[in-house]
């Protein structure tokens, strides 16, 4: 099985959390859309890979090694230096509706410990998007 791009890897660390509840909402996709377009990371990234990218992330998934496959494709294709940035894009999707499920939650207790990511920087993760992502009302 060939290594997944790190953009890859990425896509597919969102496209799970958002399908961990198995209801990918539209402002979910939406959030995944807006990552890609807007953080650096992404910049040279063809948008018009997205849907294919994910749709085989959703095959992977149901493959023989499911979700614990997939992650260790992900960790296997992202450089140490990128792991905060994957949890942070997967911790963006989780949240943009402001309810965390407990199956998200899961799920990214499992990137966490996939990514081999310290308390300390997933909390500040966590902090700074809910803080991002918080309203007046």
């Amino acid at each position: 099985m060939p290594l997944l791009s790190p953009h890859e890897a990425l896509i597919y660390l969102m496209v799970i959390t958002s399908a961990s509840d198995r209801d990918m909402t539209d402002v979910e996709l939406a959030r995944i859309g807006d990552v890609i377009r807007s953080w650096p990371v992404f910049e040279d990234f063809n948008q018009d890979r997205l849907v294919e990218i994910a749709q085989d992330c959703q095959k992977k998934l149901h493959e023989k090694d499911g979700l614990e496959g997939v992650l260790a494709r992900v960790a296997e294709a992202l450089p140490e230096r990128l792991r905060d940035t994957a949890y942070a894009a997967a911790f963006e999707v989780a949240a943009i509706d402001l309810e965390m499920r407990l199956k998200e939650v899961r799920v990214l207790q499992l990137i966490r410990l996939k990514l081999d990511l310290d308390t300390l920087t997933v909390a500040a993760i966590a902090r700074a998007a809910k803080a991002r992502l918080r309203t007046l009302t």
